[in-house]
């Protein structure tokens, strides 16, 4: 895979599909542009003759940066385990939504599809970190198992077994599809519920095994754990709009799907994901963590 070819626009043209392809693998946008800086350092301090020499500068830089992801992956659990509080990937605006327009950020070079959906990202942080390189290199960059064997550095046939068992979490943990427009319709009425501190409507519009989940980082006040039943979710939202004057709720796109931002005093507080599923929202992932909220500011 990649743009054949030796010259620093082939090596170029391959920036955004490395950075989709590293935010997938690693869900953190930081991490993800500095293993794409990482590749294109080893890229650039190979001898000219032997950059000469390879095919394919674009196979050249996915084999790194997917290395990269690798090792990011085999110590994320222990950082992870450190970290204050859940730990969710970073949430994704749209272009067409931000302030500022399409910039540098590597926010903008996103391709926004299922496979970065808040809900996706969750049960890939579940996998083993070959598991997640193979699955999504594979099912959703469509590379060959021939060339994530070299990656993996294992035989074809294993990543393709790692790939299967990756795709079974998947599906163990796929909702029942919902339209887009009902997900936008349940949201905007969850809006409307959490602005008027409706107890009672919120607890309508939450399944009652649904589950929130927010990220603070230690950064900013979230819940340490996640909360369950729509019940307990609908009061600590009430409550926290209670504690929280002037809080103002926007219909936003969260990685590709509706979803809400919180602003307070003019900045971004809060961007919370939903889950939808027959009418009802089952889970909400709620961002805190101003380090995360970067691409949302501006």
């Amino acid at each position: 895979m990649g743009t054949a070819g030796t010259g620093t626009d082939a090596t170029v043209a391959e920036r955004r599909q490395l950075i989709n392809v590293a935010y997938r693998l690693l869900g953190s946008l930081a991490e993800a542009e500095d293993a794409v800086q990482e590749a294109y350092a080893r890229w650039y301090a190979l001898p000219p003759g032997r950059r000469a020499e390879i095919v394919s500068p674009g196979a050249w830089l996915t084999t790194v940066t997917g290395r990269v992801c690798l090792d990011v992956l085999g110590s994320a659990r222990a950082r992870r385990e450190r970290y204050v509080g859940a730990w969710l990937p970073d949430p994704l605006p749209d272009r067409a939504e931000r302030e500022h327009g399409p910039g540098a950020d590597p926010a903008d070079q996103m391709v926004l599809d299922e496979s970065v959906s808040m809900a996706f990202l969750v049960v890939l942080e579940s996998m083993t970190p070959a598991e997640r390189v193979a699955f999504v290199l594979h099912d959703v960059f469509r590379y060959p198992f021939a060339e994530i064997a070299g990656i993996l550095r294992r035989s074809p046939a294993a990543c393709k077994q790692l790939a299967a068992s990756a795709r079974r979490r998947v599906r163990a943990a796929r909702a029942p599809a919902t339209a887009a427009a009902v997900r936008a319709d349940v949201v905007r009425q969850v809006k409307e519920a959490w602005e008027t501190r409706d107890i009672a409507a919120l607890v309508d519009l939450l399944d009652p095994a649904a589950v929130m989940t927010a990220d603070g980082g230690g950064r900013a006040g979230a819940a340490p754990r996640p909360i369950e039943g729509g019940t307990r979710i609908a009061q600590y939202m009430a409550a926290m709009a209670e504690r929280t004057p002037g809080l103002e709720l926007v219909e936003r796109s969260v990685n590709g799907t509706p979803g809400l931002v919180a602003r307070h005093a003019g900045a971004v507080a809060t961007v919370a994901a939903f889950e939808v599923a027959e009418g009802r929202v089952t889970r909400i992932w709620a961002v805190r963590n101003p380090e995360k909220l970067r691409p949302w500011v501006g």
